[in-house]
C-alpha cells in the first residue's frame, strides 16, 4: 500500500512516519508539510491512501482532498477531537487523534487494507466530506478565557492566558499565576474539559499546566520526570503514563 502524509508540523510528519516503518504494512511514497505542494505532488504520482492533517495554513485538509480527482482512501490526523469525525469513521474515511498512538494507527491500516482489497465498500468520499464541512460549520463549544475565585462577597476574574498551571490539593482547586495562587470552584476534570488542548496539558491527576510556562523538563528521583516551569522554582511531577504525551505537545 502507498501512502502519502501530509502535516504542516514537520515534527508530526516525521513521528507517523517512524511508526509507520515499524509496522512494515505500507510504502511512504512521500510527505510534505506544504499541502498546496503535497496536492502538485500526489497529482503526478496518486497513491492509495494519505494520511491528513486538518488544521493547516493556506489549505486545510478537507481542501486538499477535494483538489485530488479521484480522492484516494484518507486518514485524518487531528489533535481536536471537537471536530466529531467519529460520525464519519465509515468507508472511505477514519482519523487518528494526535499524538497517534501505534494501536490506532493499527485499526487505521486495517480498515485500509479491508477496503483495498474489496472486503469492505468505499463510499462516496465527497459526499462524506460534504457532510464533514456542514458538521464543521456549527458553531464550536468555546475554550475557557476566565476563571473565577471567590473571597467572600468578592468575585475576582483572572485571565487563564496568565495561569501557570492549576492543580488540586485537599479537596480544593488552584489556579496559580505568576504572582498569586487563587482557589477556585472547577475541578481539574471540569478544567480539563473546557481548557483550550492547544495551550493546557493535564500532566497528573491533580495537575494542568499552561505549555506556555514549561521551561524544561528533568529526571528526578526514581526515574520520574518532573516539569519545571519559567519561574525557575516551581516544579510539577509527571505521571508516567502522561510523559510520553507531554513530550510530543512540547514536540520532543
Amino acid at each position: 500500500m502507498r501512502v502519502f502524509l501530509v502535516d504542516d508540523e514537520p515534527l508530526a510528519v516525521k513521528r507517523l512516519a517512524r511508526l509507520l516503518d515499524v509496522t512494515g504494512r505500507v510504502t511512504i511514497a512521500g510527505s510534505s508539510s506544504d499541502p498546496a505542494q503535497a496536492v502538485e505532488r500526489m497529482r503526478a504520482s496518486p497513491v492509495d491512501a494519505v494520511f491528513l492533517d486538518i488544521e493547516m495554513p493556506v489549505l486545510n485538509g478537507f481542501q486538499v482532498l477535494t483538489k485530488l480527482d479521484p480522492p484516494p482512501l484518507v486518514v485524518f490526523t487531528t489533535a481536536y477531537d471537537q471536530y466529531a469525525l467519529r460520525a464519519f469513521q465509515v468507508n472511505s474515511i477514519d482519523y487518528l487523534l494526535k499524538p497517534v498512538e501505534p494501536e490506532q494507527l493499527d485499526r487505521a491500516l486495517n480498515k485500509l487494507e479491508r477496503m483495498l482489497g474489496g472486503f469492505e465498500p468505499r463510499s462516496d468520499v465527497r459526499q462524506l466530506l460534504s457532510q464533514i464541512t456542514q458538521a464543521l460549520g456549527k458553531p464550536q463549544p468555546e475554550y475557557l478565557s476566565r476563571v473565577a475565585s471567590r473571597i467572600g462577597e468578592r468575585v475576582e476574574l483572572i485571565d487563564v492566558h496568565q495561569v501557570t498551571h492549576f492543580h488540586a490539593q485537599d479537596k480544593l482547586t488552584y489556579a496559580a499565576t505568576g504572582v498569586k495562587t487563587h482557589a477556585i470552584d472547577p475541578t481539574i476534570a471540569e478544567l480539563e474539559a473546557r481548557l483550550d488542548p492547544r495551550r493546557f496539558f493535564r500532566i497528573h491527576r491533580a495537575t494542568i499546566v499552561n505549555l506556555d510556562y514549561v521551561k524544561e523538563l528533568y529526571t528526578w528521583f526514581a526515574g520520574r520526570i518532573v516539569v519545571r516551569l519559567k519561574d525557575g522554582k516551581t516544579e510539577l511531577p509527571v505521571a508516567r503514563d502522561r510523559v510520553g504525551h507531554l513530550k510530543e505537545k512540547l514536540g520532543l
